[in-house]
């Protein structure tokens, strides 16, 4: 799963390595707290094959969603079944994207009955980028809301020992693919990062926190 991360690559750098023209309302960064609901950074494809970098709603509204409310708050998508479900099928056919962050967190339960945030990121600290698939939602005024989910898959035995979902992530020579820009057979990428790919550490247990903010929130936790 992937229900927390952080990004400090500044929107014109993130322009520059997806070759993408950037829109105005792009999100503030650095954010090292990015949380389900609020407007993240996402690269889409756009017409004649130009991608867009764009803000979106983390957290996917199926079309027969009367309000953003109305049902379970879809921030991830399973890989395993998401041309399946009702939610997800038409959008992971026609409307792929990425998403890119430093990291992302995941928890795991202490001794103590508290949960324990773990920080995992790329392990040669290039930028993470991981599939998502989006849609715009109208709600019952008329209005439009552009809103995406993050594929998730069966982490691998490193990140197993933490959680065990973790994003697809996507090097480079997958994004044409995933974006649709080099045809079709993008089922295919939907797997699980190497062993060797993310690394990761304890953080404090104030990203626990969805109001927490800061750089701190990254730094190796000593004891």
């Amino acid at each position: 799963m992937c229900g927390r991360f952080a990004i400090t690559l500044p929107s014109d750098a993130m322009a520059q390595l997806f070759a993408a023209q950037p829109d105005n309302d792009l999100p503030e960064v650095p954010n090292y707290n990015v949380c389900p609901t609020t407007n993240i950074h996402v690269v889409v494809a756009g017409e004649a094959g130009a991608r867009r970098l764009v803000a979106m709603r983390w957290g996917f509204l199926p079309r027969w969603y009367k309000a953003t409310n109305a049902g379970p708050l879809l921030i991830n998508a399973r890989s395993e079944t998401i041309a399946e479900k009702p939610a997800f099928r038409d959008a992971v056919r026609h409307r792929r994207a990425l998403v890119v962050a430093d990291g992302f967190y995941e928890w795991t339960k202490a001794q103590d009955g508290a949960r324990d945030p773990w920080y995992i990121y790329p392990a040669d600290r290039k930028p993470l980028v991981m599939a998502a698939v989006w849609q715009d939602w109208t709600g019952p005024e008329g209005e439009t809301l552009r809103c995406c989910a993050i594929v998730t898959t069966a982490a691998n035995e490193r990140i197993a020992t933490v959680h065990h979902r973790m994003p697809v992530v996507l090097a480079s020579d997958d994004w044409p693919l995933w974006l649709g820009e080099a045809g079709h057979g993008a089922a295919v990428l939907m797997r699980a990062a190497p062993e060797d790919a993310l690394d990761m550490y304890r953080v404090d247990r104030a990203v626990n926190s969805n109001r927490a903010s800061g750089p701190r929130l990254i730094d190796p936790l000593q004891v």
